[in-house]
């Protein structure tokens, strides 16, 4: 994300540094694998995020308060491992991949436990065992990510994973759309194909996801403390804050479907349907935009992102029916994503040293992460107490501040080897 000084990092994990005489634009093999392991397991948890908003409102009855209790945990439980994740597989001396290996497997086996789980208490238990693994595997992912590009290709190698890692949630929704029409009992059965999709993914990141363990680079000894410390820096520091306070002021993507559904009058059976719009503007733009992170800087990117969501949180307040409606604020959902996903992981591991690139990774993840929560907690009691529109027009206000403010943060463009 950042120019690059002449002292590019070693390239880990039976990846090999790019030469001169490759094309630039190519990515590590290692890169391409792990973006096979995220589609497959994309499909997997978008059929479960495609229909649980549904399931768990008209379904289940819950309140807006209810639902954003869970959403909060779906999205947000997570922060509390990501460092854990980050600082074993830094601690082991290079375990990314089977350190990943283990939140792949967690997420696994909490899908089928959907299947019976029925009240508030244990489906939120299941999901908060489900994030549970998602917190272990991706730090030590993007990690891997990371330390197999030059800094001069991160924003290009980040993008092409989230393109791949799209294509799953792109698929996602449609074969669980499939699924409902064409079964009696729609939700158990895309709960149970979720988590045979979930096993498969597992099995790719075992048989072709590069494994073996590297020599940890001279040091001190990787600790929770010393990825902490590394806050210290000012740019970093700065990054962190952002993601922090653009994250609070950021509505969940099942709050943007239900009020797409609310604004709309969607039916039910078309409902799993909403999140392929935002999938496929993020699959056509990841690339794009992460290749533009790579030119113009990633700062840049990641905030005009932000600027694309606040345009359609104003869409979704407006007067206007139209049939345009759904897609522009779908596709400006989608734009978002590809413009500040891997764009800020990019943007992070330039600022993060090689030993601790896995838990300096993991300290922005947990950041943002625990800010998305509290906003899904706060943006599901405004809409229980004033009402959807209210709730809305709160965020939207939050996220213009929080975006001025982080226009006067911009790190420096140096990189961190």
């Amino acid at each position: 994300m950042y120019v690059a000084d002449s002292r590019a990092s070693a390239p880990a994990h039976g990846t090999a540094r790019p030469t001169a005489g490759r094309r630039r634009a190519a990515v590590a093999p290692t890169v391409v694998a792990l973006g096979t392991v995220s589609l497959v397991t994309d499909v997997s948890s978008e059929m479960v995020t495609a229909v649980l908003p549904l399931y768990l409102v008209t379904g289940l009855g819950l309140s807006p308060l209810g639902f954003g209790l869970l959403d909060g945990v779906y999205n947000g439980f997570s922060a509390l491992v990501r460092l854990v994740g980050g600082h074993l597989a830094d601690r082991g001396g290079g375990r990314h991949k089977w350190v990943a290996g283990l939140g792949y497997g967690i997420s696994a086996l909490c899908k089928p436990l959907l299947l019976v789980a029925h009240s508030l208490t244990p489906i939120g238990a299941v999901l908060a065992a489900d994030r549970t693994g998602k917190g272990l595997r991706t730090a030590p992912r993007d990690a891997l990510i990371s330390l197999s590009s030059t800094p001069q290709t991160r924003g290009r190698a980040f993008g092409v994973h989230r393109a791949m890692d799209t294509a799953g949630a792109l698929l996602g929704p449609l074969a669980a759309f499939l699924i409902l029409r064409a079964t009696v009992d729609g939700y158990d059965a895309v709960f149970a194909v979720s988590g045979c999709v979930a096993a498969l993914g597992l099995l790719v990141l075992v048989l072709f996801v590069p494994g073996g363990r590297r020599t940890a680079p001279p040091g001190e000894r990787p600790t929770l403390r010393a990825a902490v410390a590394l806050l210290r820096h000012r740019d970093l520091r700065r990054i962190t804050v952002c993601a922090l306070l653009l994250g609070l002021a950021t509505v969940s993507d099942s709050f943007v479907y239900l009020l797409l559904r609310r604004r709309l009058g969607v039916p039910d059976r078309w409902f799993a349907l909403l999140p392929l719009g935002t999938a496929a503007a993020f699959l056509l733009l990841a690339v794009v935009f992460g290749r533009l992170a790579d030119r113009v800087g990633g700062w840049t990117v990641f905030l005009a992102g932000h600027g694309a969501l606040l345009l359609a949180y104003a869409l979704l307040l407006t007067s206007w029916h139209g049939i345009g409606l759904p897609y522009l604020v779908l596709a400006l959902h989608g734009a978002f994503y590809a413009a500040t996903d891997g764009v800020l992981m990019a943007a992070a591991s330039g600022s993060v040293p090689e030993r601790l690139r896995s838990s300096g990774l993991a300290v922005v993840q947990t950041g943002q992460a625990l800010t998305r929560f509290a906003c899904s907690l706060l943006f599901g009691a405004a809409w229980t107490a004033w009402g959807d529109r209210a709730a809305l027009a709160g965020a939207a206000v939050a996220l213009a501040g929080c975006a001025a403010f982080s226009l006067t943060l911009r790190p420096a463009r140096t990189v961190t080897a």
